[in-house]
């Protein structure tokens, strides 16, 4: 096949056998935005959609699908398709030097460019706006799609977009990006689970009990409660609190919490492991009427990268990849992998595919990686290898 955006390598392993399909998917291309042109007629404005081109970017998106694989399927196939849409929409304030407050350019109010800049708003708030408006829109369609055909499920969804010398990292669930350069590691994302956010979903049960059904307890405890603890002072926390309490013990603490587990083992309503996403919208708990959608956020953190400026070198990339990948490894082995294979392989026009194979062989005991135990994932595990020195100079990709 051609060459992916910016000559970028991928690699997966489907493990586990959970599933005849890989539940996690990938999608990638290049963006065209094309441009709507406003005519303006007394009472009424029209639109019209260039043919040329406007302004051009590239995607890579890792979708990692729960209760199946239709729903990463589906936002695989939907979410470029809708953030394109997003972007043609709002394509005139993002080439402008500084979103002009009306889009077609009318000017009310002599001033309006002073409060477009007294609110600090950017031509990369328009793009990031564009991102969180496309996963909305992608959430909804996956849902009337998987109403329709009578499946179920749901999908994390990690995106990165280059635009205009910026790149946008924008997630919604637990998969991770991380630039690794010669002398840097930053995470460009952070990973929405029941524990990292704990809180929001506890203040959603404080405002809508309902939502429980009176089988759950909102509150948080160490462990879970025993008939032994009731009458007792224990430790607890509230959506209010991110330190620690004690409280007496009734009968409706005993209930099963909202969030139980620890680490990669908490779970929502017993159920889910992750809190953002998008899809799961017929999603229930076990023996139940009790939704899981309501507490499920399809809203992404985006986190913008200004490639113009950092002095890029030839070996800085971003990696991408599913959480089956950073079960097993850190931020800081993935990082000892990536200096070690790519300046060994300068000349290997694959090197980036070949990096990603090791990264995934890494997480499977294969590979002479870092020192200690050796972990193995039993995870479905996709990952991209993003160089940034090309900017745009390798494949562009289907």
């Amino acid at each position: 096949g051609s060459a992916l955006p910016w000559n970028a390598g991928y690699a997966e392993i489907i493990n586990a056998e959970k599933s005849e399909f890989n539940e996690d998917q990938a999608a990638c291309g290049k963006l065209c935005i094309r441009r709507y042109e406003f005519g303006a007629e007394e009472d009424q404005e029209w639109l019209t959609l260039c043919a040329e081109e406007f302004l051009t970017g590239h995607y890579w998106a890792l979708f990692d699908g729960h209760g199946g694989p239709a729903a990463a399927i589906l936002a695989a196939n939907t979410l470029h398709s809708c953030l394109r849409r997003q972007l043609e929409a709002v394509v005139e304030g993002i080439v402008a030097t500084q979103p002009p407050m009306h889009l077609s350019g009318h000017c009310v109010c002599l001033s309006d460019p002073q409060f477009v800049e007294e609110k600090g708003i950017k031509t990369e708030d328009l793009v990031i706006g564009a991102l969180e408006s496309a996963f909305q829109e992608c959430d909804e369609v996956i849902g009337r799609e998987l109403e329709a055909s009578c499946q179920v499920g749901g999908c994390t969804a990690l995106v990165a977009v280059s635009l205009q010398g910026k790149l946008y990292v924008a997630n919604a669930g637990d998969s991770r990006a991380l630039l690794v350069r010669r002398d840097e590691i930053k995470p460009l994302s952070s990973e929405f689970t029941p524990e990292t956010e704990r809180q929001r979903i506890q203040q959603l049960a404080f405002v809508y009990p309902e939502l429980l059904a009176g089988e759950f307890t909102r509150l948080e405890f160490p462990r879970r409660l025993k008939g032994d603890d009731l009458g007792q002072k224990v430790l607890f926390r509230d959506h209010h609190m991110n330190g620690w309490s004690y409280k007496r013990v009734e009968k409706a603490d005993l209930k099963y919490p909202l969030i139980h587990g620890q680490g990669r083992q908490a779970r929502l309503l017993g159920t889910l492991a992750v809190s953002r996403g998008l899809g799961d919208h017929q999603l229930r708990v076990l023996d139940t009427n009790i939704q899981l959608k309501p507490f499920l956020l399809s809203v992404p953190q985006v986190t913008v990268l200004d490639m113009d400026q950092l002095e890029l070198g030839e070996d800085d990339v971003v990696v991408m990849a599913t959480d089956g990948l950073w079960d097993v490894l850190s931020n800081e082995q993935v990082a000892l992998l990536v200096r070690s294979f790519l300046p060994r392989n300068r000349d290997d026009p694959h090197r980036f595919s070949e990096l990603a194979k090791t990264l995934i062989r890494s997480t499977q005991g294969k590979e002479d990686g870092p020192a200690g135990e050796r972990q193995v994932s039993y995870d479905d595990v996709s990952v991209f290898v993003i160089p940034l020195h090309s900017q745009g100079e390798g494949g562009s990709g289907p």
